[in-house]
Protein backbone atom coordinates (compact mmCIF):
# COMPACT_ATOMS: atom_id res chain seq x y z
CA UNK A 1 0.00 0.00 0.00
CA UNK A 2 0.78 3.69 -0.53
CA UNK A 3 -0.38 6.81 -0.52
CA UNK A 4 -0.03 8.78 -3.72
CA UNK A 5 -1.64 12.11 -4.52
CA UNK A 6 -3.70 12.24 -1.63
CA UNK A 7 -5.17 8.94 -2.05
CA UNK A 8 -4.16 5.20 -0.80
CA UNK A 9 -3.30 2.60 -3.50
CA UNK A 10 -3.66 -0.83 -3.00
CA UNK A 11 -0.77 -2.75 -4.55
CA UNK A 12 0.25 -6.06 -5.24
CA UNK A 13 2.82 -8.25 -2.92
CA UNK A 14 6.19 -8.11 -4.40
CA UNK A 15 6.32 -12.01 -3.54
CA UNK A 16 3.64 -12.57 -6.17
CA UNK A 17 3.19 -16.22 -5.21
CA UNK A 18 1.16 -14.60 -1.97
CA UNK A 19 -0.27 -11.52 -3.10
CA UNK A 20 -3.49 -10.85 -1.62
CA UNK A 21 -4.71 -7.74 -3.24
CA UNK A 22 -7.12 -10.66 -5.11
CA UNK A 23 -8.67 -10.69 -1.75
CA UNK A 24 -8.59 -7.27 -0.51
CA UNK A 25 -10.07 -5.34 -3.59
CA UNK A 26 -13.00 -4.42 -1.76
CA UNK A 27 -11.32 -2.09 1.12
CA UNK A 28 -12.15 1.38 0.96
CA UNK A 29 -9.82 4.97 1.25
CA UNK A 30 -11.25 4.87 5.18
CA UNK A 31 -10.20 1.31 5.89
CA UNK A 32 -6.71 1.66 3.83
CA UNK A 33 -6.17 4.59 5.51
CA UNK A 34 -5.86 2.49 8.92
CA UNK A 35 -3.94 -0.39 7.51
CA UNK A 36 -0.66 -1.33 7.67
CA UNK A 37 1.16 -4.43 5.57
CA UNK A 38 4.39 -5.17 7.12
CA UNK A 39 5.42 -7.94 4.68
CA UNK A 40 4.41 -6.35 1.43
CA UNK A 41 7.96 -5.74 0.72
CA UNK A 42 9.57 -9.29 1.60
CA UNK A 43 9.65 -12.98 0.23
CA UNK A 44 8.06 -15.54 2.18
CA UNK A 45 11.76 -17.14 2.33
CA UNK A 46 13.25 -13.50 3.72
CA UNK A 47 10.22 -14.02 6.52
CA UNK A 48 11.55 -17.59 7.35
CA UNK A 49 14.65 -16.51 8.14
CA UNK A 50 13.77 -13.54 10.38
CA UNK A 51 11.60 -16.31 12.24
CA UNK A 52 14.69 -18.54 12.17
CA UNK A 53 16.66 -16.15 13.63
CA UNK A 54 14.20 -14.98 16.09
CA UNK A 55 13.58 -18.56 17.24
CA UNK A 56 9.63 -18.59 16.19
CA UNK A 57 8.91 -22.64 15.63
CA UNK A 58 6.56 -21.24 12.63
CA UNK A 59 9.63 -21.04 10.97
CA UNK A 60 9.92 -24.13 9.89
CA UNK A 61 5.96 -24.67 9.20
CA UNK A 62 4.46 -25.99 6.12
CA UNK A 63 2.37 -23.46 3.53
CA UNK A 64 -1.14 -23.93 4.46
CA UNK A 65 -2.87 -24.94 0.86
CA UNK A 66 -6.63 -25.68 2.61
CA UNK A 67 -9.11 -23.40 2.88
CA UNK A 68 -9.16 -21.09 5.60
CA UNK A 69 -11.03 -22.31 9.11
CA UNK A 70 -12.08 -25.53 7.41
CA UNK A 71 -8.46 -27.30 6.57
CA UNK A 72 -7.42 -30.16 4.37
CA UNK A 73 -10.22 -32.08 3.90
CA UNK A 74 -12.75 -32.67 1.09
CA UNK A 75 -14.64 -29.58 0.45
CA UNK A 76 -17.82 -31.71 -0.83
CA UNK A 77 -17.23 -33.30 2.23
CA UNK A 78 -17.68 -30.17 4.28
CA UNK A 79 -20.41 -28.94 2.08
CA UNK A 80 -22.63 -31.93 2.63
CA UNK A 81 -22.80 -31.02 6.28
CA UNK A 82 -24.63 -27.81 5.43
CA UNK A 83 -25.78 -28.86 2.32
CA UNK A 84 -28.35 -31.66 1.50
CA UNK A 85 -27.76 -33.59 -1.88
CA UNK A 86 -30.26 -32.66 -4.58
CA UNK A 87 -29.84 -34.50 -7.24
CA UNK A 88 -30.19 -34.06 -10.70
CA UNK A 89 -29.10 -34.92 -14.26
CA UNK A 90 -25.95 -34.36 -15.98
CA UNK A 91 -26.52 -33.60 -19.86
CA UNK A 92 -23.78 -32.43 -22.54
CA UNK A 93 -24.59 -28.83 -23.76
CA UNK A 94 -23.90 -29.92 -27.58
CA UNK A 95 -26.97 -31.61 -27.41
CA UNK A 96 -28.78 -31.95 -24.49
CA UNK A 97 -27.97 -36.12 -23.99
CA UNK A 98 -28.37 -37.24 -20.47
CA UNK A 99 -24.44 -38.47 -19.32
CA UNK A 100 -24.93 -39.41 -15.46
CA UNK A 101 -26.53 -37.75 -12.59
CA UNK A 102 -24.74 -35.16 -9.74
CA UNK A 103 -25.57 -34.98 -6.05
CA UNK A 104 -26.10 -31.06 -5.98
CA UNK A 105 -25.25 -28.29 -8.66
CA UNK A 106 -23.74 -26.49 -5.35
CA UNK A 107 -20.89 -29.40 -5.06
CA UNK A 108 -19.51 -28.24 -8.69
CA UNK A 109 -17.81 -25.55 -10.46
CA UNK A 110 -17.02 -24.16 -13.82
CA UNK A 111 -13.73 -25.60 -14.90
CA UNK A 112 -14.20 -28.62 -12.78
CA UNK A 113 -12.82 -31.91 -14.58
CA UNK A 114 -12.94 -34.62 -11.15
CA UNK A 115 -15.04 -36.13 -9.74
CA UNK A 116 -17.91 -36.45 -12.66
CA UNK A 117 -17.67 -40.10 -12.48
CA UNK A 118 -18.82 -40.19 -16.26
CA UNK A 119 -16.16 -41.68 -18.19
CA UNK A 120 -16.65 -43.28 -21.89
CA UNK A 121 -16.00 -41.92 -25.43
CA UNK A 122 -16.73 -39.22 -27.42
CA UNK A 123 -19.37 -40.31 -29.71
CA UNK A 124 -18.93 -39.65 -33.26
CA UNK A 125 -20.24 -35.84 -34.85
CA UNK A 126 -19.95 -34.15 -31.55
CA UNK A 127 -17.35 -30.86 -31.51
CA UNK A 128 -14.64 -30.59 -29.33
CA UNK A 129 -12.31 -33.37 -27.81
CA UNK A 130 -10.99 -36.05 -28.51
CA UNK A 131 -12.11 -39.52 -27.72
CA UNK A 132 -10.79 -39.91 -24.58
CA UNK A 133 -10.58 -36.24 -23.49
CA UNK A 134 -11.66 -35.26 -20.10
CA UNK A 135 -15.32 -33.94 -19.24
CA UNK A 136 -15.32 -30.25 -17.90
CA UNK A 137 -18.61 -28.68 -16.17
CA UNK A 138 -19.89 -25.91 -18.39
CA UNK A 139 -22.69 -24.34 -17.26
CA UNK A 140 -25.71 -25.00 -14.21
CA UNK A 141 -29.07 -24.32 -14.74
CA UNK A 142 -30.29 -23.30 -11.43
CA UNK A 143 -34.00 -23.82 -11.92
CA UNK A 144 -33.68 -27.35 -13.36
CA UNK A 145 -31.13 -28.49 -11.17
CA UNK A 146 -29.15 -29.65 -14.69
CA UNK A 147 -25.57 -30.00 -14.29
CA UNK A 148 -23.97 -29.34 -18.34
CA UNK A 149 -20.52 -30.57 -19.13
CA UNK A 150 -18.36 -30.65 -22.55
CA UNK A 151 -15.68 -33.23 -23.42
CA UNK A 152 -12.23 -31.73 -23.81
CA UNK A 153 -10.26 -28.73 -22.30
CA UNK A 154 -10.51 -26.16 -25.66
CA UNK A 155 -14.30 -26.56 -26.10
CA UNK A 156 -15.88 -23.17 -26.94
CA UNK A 157 -18.41 -23.36 -24.54
CA UNK A 158 -15.63 -22.85 -21.84
CA UNK A 159 -14.13 -19.89 -23.66
CA UNK A 160 -15.28 -16.32 -23.55
CA UNK A 161 -14.03 -12.99 -24.38
CA UNK A 162 -16.28 -10.83 -22.10
CA UNK A 163 -17.52 -10.56 -18.49
CA UNK A 164 -20.79 -8.17 -16.70
CA UNK A 165 -19.21 -7.59 -13.42
CA UNK A 166 -21.85 -6.87 -10.94
CA UNK A 167 -21.61 -5.06 -7.23
CA UNK A 168 -18.83 -2.84 -7.91
CA UNK A 169 -16.56 -1.48 -5.68
CA UNK A 170 -13.47 0.55 -6.26
CA UNK A 171 -10.37 1.40 -4.08
CA UNK A 172 -10.25 5.23 -4.62
CA UNK A 173 -13.76 5.55 -4.76
CA UNK A 174 -14.20 6.60 -8.41
CA UNK A 175 -14.74 3.85 -11.50
CA UNK A 176 -11.46 4.14 -14.04
CA UNK A 177 -11.78 5.55 -17.33
CA UNK A 178 -13.30 3.51 -19.93
CA UNK A 179 -11.75 2.24 -23.21
CA UNK A 180 -8.68 1.91 -21.40
CA UNK A 181 -5.92 -1.22 -21.44
CA UNK A 182 -6.04 -2.33 -18.01
CA UNK A 183 -5.76 -6.28 -16.76
CA UNK A 184 -7.42 -8.33 -14.87
CA UNK A 185 -7.81 -11.67 -12.25
CA UNK A 186 -11.39 -12.99 -12.93
CA UNK A 187 -9.97 -15.96 -10.42
CA UNK A 188 -7.13 -16.24 -7.87
CA UNK A 189 -3.98 -17.74 -9.59
CA UNK A 190 -4.43 -16.79 -13.27
CA UNK A 191 -2.28 -14.31 -14.41
CA UNK A 192 -3.47 -10.76 -15.43
CA UNK A 193 -4.91 -10.55 -18.46
CA UNK A 194 -5.41 -7.30 -20.82
CA UNK A 195 -8.46 -5.84 -21.04
CA UNK A 196 -10.83 -3.08 -20.88
CA UNK A 197 -13.72 -1.80 -18.99
CA UNK A 198 -16.77 -0.98 -20.42
CA UNK A 199 -19.15 1.28 -18.32
CA UNK A 200 -22.79 -0.04 -18.09
CA UNK A 201 -23.95 1.83 -14.62
CA UNK A 202 -23.34 2.51 -11.10
CA UNK A 203 -23.22 -1.14 -10.20
CA UNK A 204 -22.29 -2.86 -13.33
CA UNK A 205 -19.68 -2.83 -16.03
CA UNK A 206 -18.93 -4.80 -18.97
CA UNK A 207 -15.04 -6.03 -19.20
CA UNK A 208 -13.71 -6.80 -22.99
CA UNK A 209 -10.75 -9.60 -22.70
CA UNK A 210 -7.93 -9.56 -25.48
CA UNK A 211 -7.66 -13.12 -25.56
CA UNK A 212 -10.45 -15.64 -24.78
CA UNK A 213 -10.71 -16.53 -21.39
CA UNK A 214 -11.18 -19.73 -20.13
CA UNK A 215 -14.10 -21.12 -17.54
CA UNK A 216 -14.99 -17.56 -16.14
CA UNK A 217 -17.31 -18.73 -13.12
CA UNK A 218 -20.99 -16.29 -11.84
CA UNK A 219 -19.86 -15.70 -8.63
CA UNK A 220 -16.21 -15.35 -8.60
CA UNK A 221 -14.75 -11.64 -8.36
CA UNK A 222 -12.81 -10.15 -11.04
CA UNK A 223 -10.53 -7.85 -9.96
CA UNK A 224 -8.72 -5.10 -12.31
CA UNK A 225 -5.15 -3.94 -12.11
CA UNK A 226 -3.04 -0.66 -13.26
CA UNK A 227 0.47 -2.15 -13.35
CA UNK A 228 0.86 -3.14 -9.76
CA UNK A 229 -2.34 -0.45 -8.36
CA UNK A 230 -5.52 -2.84 -7.68
CA UNK A 231 -8.33 -0.63 -9.01
CA UNK A 232 -11.20 -2.77 -7.19
CA UNK A 233 -13.38 -4.69 -9.40
CA UNK A 234 -16.74 -7.11 -8.56
CA UNK A 235 -18.84 -10.27 -9.19
CA UNK A 236 -19.47 -11.98 -12.20
CA UNK A 237 -22.52 -12.21 -13.06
Amino acid sequence: MREFDGQFQLLKAEDGSKDQSYFLYRLNQAQLSKAIFPLANRYKREVRKLAEAEGLHVAAKKDSTGICFIGERPFKEFLMRYLPPKKGEIRRIDDGKVLGEHDGLMYHTIGQRKGLHIGGLKEKGQPGGGDHDAWFVAGKDMANNVLYVVQGHDHPALLCGALKAEQLTWVSGQAPQTHWVYTAKPRYRTADQACEIERVDDQSCEIRFAEPQWALTPGQSVVVYESRVCLGGGIIA
